[in-house]
């Protein structure tokens, strides 16, 4: 099993980068309605830029593996938070499976926070350099 850890590891990676680069992108892309939703749900849309850097810049670093702990602190955090502040309606199941989607996704870069990105990550290779 330790010869699939690697390969593996990065798809893991890009599997939780994917979500996050996609919504970075789809926010940029309807820029008034995702800043329209975040009134609605009492979050200020002067904090849609920092959403958008988080995601997609976040996803990216997460896919590439650099600053790999960093990026994974901060979206677990974004996404505790967006299920905080958005899908706390339990009596909607949308809404339930989205704040349980985010809770697990915190899981996984959980994991990334404790394991690492993996050896086919940029994180790896500078080390390997600095050897």
């Amino acid at each position: 099993m330790e010869s699939f850890q690697a390969p593996v590891a990065l798809l893991a990676r890009l599997f939780l980068a994917y979500i996050f680069v996609m919504e970075g992108w789809g926010k940029i892309a309807d820029y008034a309605g995702t800043g329209a939703y975040m009134e609605a749900n009492g979050v200020s849309a002067t904090l849609l830029p920092l959403v958008i850097v988080t995601e997609l810049g976040g996803g990216i670093l997460i896919a590439m593996g650099f600053m790999t702990r960093y990026a994974a602190i901060a979206l677990a955090g974004f996404c505790l938070l967006t299920a905080l502040l958005f899908h706390t309606d339990f009596g909607n199941l949308e809404q339930l499976i989205n704040f349980n989607k985010n809770i697990a996704i915190a899981g996984g870069f959980l994991a990334l926070i404790a394991f690492g990105p993996g050896a086919l990550s940029v994180d790896e290779w500078r080390k390997r350099d600095e050897r």
